[in-house]
């Protein structure tokens, strides 16, 4: 008999069976409607893998009376595409062509701007699939064609009827009672991420290695963790996990949350990403934390340099120290707001001279920096003077704004003690 995966046997045949994305499949979901009117225009699915996409393509093409053809852009090429258009017109496909192209991010601009005509006289519904964003992967003019349905990553409780019906269907295939451990299917489910061909994979692996008494296949709590293990990660670092793991670190510790910041690191480092978690703390040091508590970026740093001469799995030691520091810290933006200013101001193109008085002693042929009206504030009480830094075009701007914490309150009382009111 031929081998068939379980994550194949078990797939949906219908949109009831298909588990998760009640928000665009459940009843009266949009897509939902659309499938069942039968007018199926082209369509772009996104989201995480397992979730159901091919699966809905495949109920899709079910429903029409086209031929549907599968490609995979990460090996197709334009002569695959070409050798399709081919049909189209003839007797294998009179009324035109449903294509379903999977990852179709790995498609170049050229290859996907050839399907645009048969799009357009409605010749090839494409269905495309991707787990990148396409609104950063796949060109305009084809998203300017298409329908974009958003396949949302998936809850244990979505999962756990799919894990079930798969160790029926184990049982079945293998004939013999199963009989798991209090916790497994549970277990199988949550550690997939989300992901039903994972669980599928998880489940099939199981029961295969299941151990056999009296005609009953004994399945552990111990083999399911070992199965499950780490699945639950989906981290690519070139893709859109990558980018939303590291911001929800940053806006954890931002936010002042420890939990929230710990369970982001751990999710970076449990994928090997030591370079991504590093970064995002050294930069909310200056960034969210700044001069409410200027030493943070101090420990911080020496904390990091402990990580990264431990390595990992040790570096999560430091790393959460300074996760939890900065979570916990005071928090100021006044840094950030500056150097934005500044720049802002530097791009409108309003910077001007250097101030005379400013500019290194080779520039006045006097050849001495007092000689040039600069006032040197160490000379004077308080190691301060009132003169001019910026070019006369910013004149009295002001960029730094002190924060409302402790510390920079504290600065600001001491410079207004020594500068006066005046500005």
């Amino acid at each position: 008999m031929t081998y068939r995966p379980l994550a194949d046997e078990i797939r949906p045949q219908s949109l009831d069976e298909v588990v998760g994305q009640r928000h665009i499949l459940g009843e009266g979901g949009l897509l939902r409607r659309i499938i069942e009117g039968g007018n199926i225009p082209n369509l772009v699915f996104y989201g995480p893998s397992g979730t159901g996409k091919t699966t809905v393509a495949n109920i899709i093409a079910k429903r029409t009376n086209r031929p549907l053809h599968r490609l995979n852009a990460t090996t197709a090429s334009i002569s695959d595409i070409k050798e399709i258009m081919a049909q189209i017109g003839t007797m294998l496909a009179p009324d035109g062509v449903l294509l379903y192209l999977d990852e179709i991010q790995y498609f170049n601009k050229k290859q996907q701007q050839s399907l645009l005509e048969f799009m357009e006289n409605g010749k090839i519904t494409l269905i495309a699939s991707t787990t990148e964003n396409p609104y950063f992967y796949v060109y305009n003019a084809v998203l300017s064609r298409s329908s974009v349905f958003e396949f949302k990553p998936l809850t244990a409780a979505d999962v756990l009827p799919a894990v079930e019906r798969g160790i029926r269907l184990m049982g079945e295939r293998l004939e013999g009672e199963v009989v798991c451990e209090e916790g497994v299917k549970e277990h199988i489910a949550s550690a997939c991420g989300g992901d039903v061909r994972k669980a599928m994979n998880a489940v099939e692996l199981l029961l295969n290695s299941a151990k056999r008494e009296q005609g009953k296949l004994l399945v552990t709590l111990a083999d399911a963790q070992t199965v499950a293990q780490r699945s639950a990660m989906r981290y690519d670092r070139e893709g859109d996990d990558h980018y939303d793991i590291a911001s929800a670190l940053m806006k954890s510790l931002r936010g002042s949350d420890p939990d929230a910041a710990c369970h982001y690191l751990a999710r970076l480092l449990e994928a090997g990403d030591l370079i991504t978690a590093i970064r995002r703390l050294l930069c909310s040091a200056s960034e969210d934390v700044g001069m409410a508590y200027p030493q943070a970026a101090l420990i911080v740093k020496a904390l990091v340099d402990n990580a990264l001469q431990l390595g990992l799995p040790e570096a999560r030691l430091p790393l959460a120290q300074a996760a939890i520091l900065l979570a916990t810290a005071p928090k100021s933006n006044s840094v950030y707001k500056a150097i934005a200013a500044a720049q802002a101001d530097i791009r409108k193109g309003k910077t001007g001279d250097y101030p005379r008085h400013l500019q290194n002693v080779h520039a006045d042929s006097a050849g001495m920096e007092r000689d040039q009206g600069y006032l040197y504030p160490h000379d004077f009480p308080n190691h301060w003077v009132r003169q001019q830094y910026l070019p006369d075009a910013l004149a009295g701007s002001h960029y730094y704004q002190y924060g409302d914490n402790k510390v920079e309150q504290a600065a600001k009382r001491y410079w207004d003690a020594i500068m006066g009111d005046k500005p």
